[in-house]
């Protein structure tokens, strides 16, 4: 039994570790791709509305509702030690550092990723993409490259719209809500926050969105199977997209914000 276990163990990282070597390979074509070609900026207008425009809204909503409970949650704890000014700098840091660039990605993740694997995926197994080909189109070019660089572009963006947000609601609650002098409130902020927390927030919202366009677009174009494959493959892109930007997310912070 020892032994089964050790083998199924073993099986598992080496198909962990195969399919991380192809996307890899499947990222470096993309890559390659980017710059040995010209850009169809046509088309990354088109995915930056779909995944910026369109996500907005629920990101806004994320960010007003984290900011509104982080300052809840900082006020409940801090009062027992009559902390209560350092809620703005806790809420202000927690959005750019973390909340927002994470929630952001997500967000994406659920409405547009999933939507990226679909189509990819629907035209795979159509044979869509197998026609492209027979017209001497680089799929890469016309399918991935775009909607990678869209994602890339737009993710920063919306992690700043949901920190700004999330901060607003933060001081409206503590303000407004909780009675917190808000004076004390903008002057504790200010003297407490670094330029380097917002532009570190931002680099590693470009990483994700990086990160989650690649693992949409792979998960699309290697779709299998018929519609009982591509959503598994939607399934997983969702899935295999969360639990990377976590991994990430653990591994920029190391990298960033430690002293």
């Amino acid at each position: 039994m020892f032994l089964r276990m050790i083998d199924a163990l073993g099986a598992k990282t080496l198909e962990s570790c195969s399919y991380v070597g192809k996307v890899g390979v499947f990222a470096s074509d993309v890559f390659a791709t980017f710059f040995r070609t010209r850009l169809k900026t046509e088309k990354v207008f088109y995915h930056m509305n779909y995944i910026g425009v369109g996500t907005l809204g629920i990101v806004l909503l994320v960010g007003m509702t984290i900011g509104a409970v982080m300052a809840l949650q900082s006020y409940i704890g801090l009062e027992r030690f009559g902390a209560t000014q350092f809620i703005g700098p806790i809420v202000f840091l927690s959005m750019v550092r973390e909340f927002g660039p994470i929630f952001s990605a997500i967000m994406v993740i659920g409405r547009a990723g999933s939507a990226i694997t679909a189509e990819i995926g629907t035209m795979r197994i159509t044979e869509q993409i197998d026609a492209l080909q027979t017209l001497c189109i680089d799929t890469q070019q016309y399918l991935i490259v775009p909607r990678v660089v869209a994602t890339t572009i737009m993710l920063p963006f919306l992690s700043l719209f949901c920190s700004f947000f999330g901060i607003i609601a933060g001081y409206v609650m503590s303000v407004h809500v909780l009675n917190v002098n808000a004076e004390v409130y903008m002057e504790s902020t200010i003297s407490n926050v670094e330029v380097s927390d917002i532009t570190n927030g931002i680099i590693k919202a470009v990483f994700f969105g990086l990160i989650l366009s690649i693992i949409s677009t792979y998960k699309g174009f290697t779709a299998s199977g018929g519609a009982r494959g591509v959503g598994i493959a939607i399934t997983q892109s969702v899935v295999y997209s969360i639990l990377t930007i976590v991994v990430a997310d653990y591994i920029l912070i190391s990298l960033m914000f430690s002293r």
